[in-house]
């Protein structure tokens, strides 16, 4: 029997694609010269374990040059790589929740970069817990962060079900006996709430 539901925020509840971002304003060839030589993820792994924002894309910044003008935008445009929201999958969270089914957030995010979410998407403020990777100090897929989201909320690891779009997230929770859902699209998460007798099929339709 599910207790809780888990959502990932990053590409369940916000699109987040920063290639396409940047393929937009710098061209295809320059953002794969980018990312090739800088690995922008991996600088802002760092910001999402809880690495200070602004200092870690500026240090990255100087420590390629040649790029410094285009590292720079990760953090000056951050909320338009962040961006648009996912409606469908907001109402779903909300109608959890008018359930009475409690909904927590399990996502990589920075602390500086979340507080700027905050702002511009409501809907994080809605969660009954949140569990964000630059608070805790530890990022998905590891197992520490699973723990202390178990350690904390004390509903049974069987009756949580976790919704992500990366598999190596779902690995690690699946491994701890969570049930989990590979998320694709809001649509495909609805039927799987519906399918669990979480949803009706008119509360679950956008």
């Amino acid at each position: 029997m599910i207790e809780a539901v888990i959502f990932d925020i990053g590409n369940v509840l916000i699109e987040w694609h920063p290639e396409r971002w940047f393929d937009a304003r710098i061209g295809e060839a320059r953002r794969r010269e980018l990312f090739a030589t800088t690995d922008l993820h991996a600088v802002n792994d760092l910001v999402d374990q809880g690495h200070d924002f602004k200092q870690t894309i500026y240090d990255a910044a100087d420590r390629f040059p040649e790029f410094a003008a285009e590292i720079r935008m990760w953090h000056d445009n951050w909320l338009e790589l962040a961006q648009p929201a996912i409606p469908h999958s907001a109402q779903l969270l909300r109608a959890l929740r008018q359930r009475g089914i409690p909904v927590f957030a399990l996502s990589n995010f920075g602390i500086g970069t979340f507080e700027i979410a905050e702002k511009e998407y409501p809907v994080l403020a809605e969660f009954d817990r949140r569990y964000v990777s630059g608070y805790m100090g530890c990022v998905k897929p590891h197992v520490q962060i699973y723990q202390m989201l178990e350690e904390d909320c004390g509903v049974t690891p069987q009756n949580m079900l976790f919704a992500d779009d990366r598999q190596e997230n779902l690995d690690t929770a699946a491994a701890r006996g969570w049930q989990t859902h590979l998320f694709t699209s809001p649509k495909g998460w609805a039927a799987r709430l519906v399918a669990e007798g979480l949803l009706s099929e008119s509360e679950a339709r956008p």
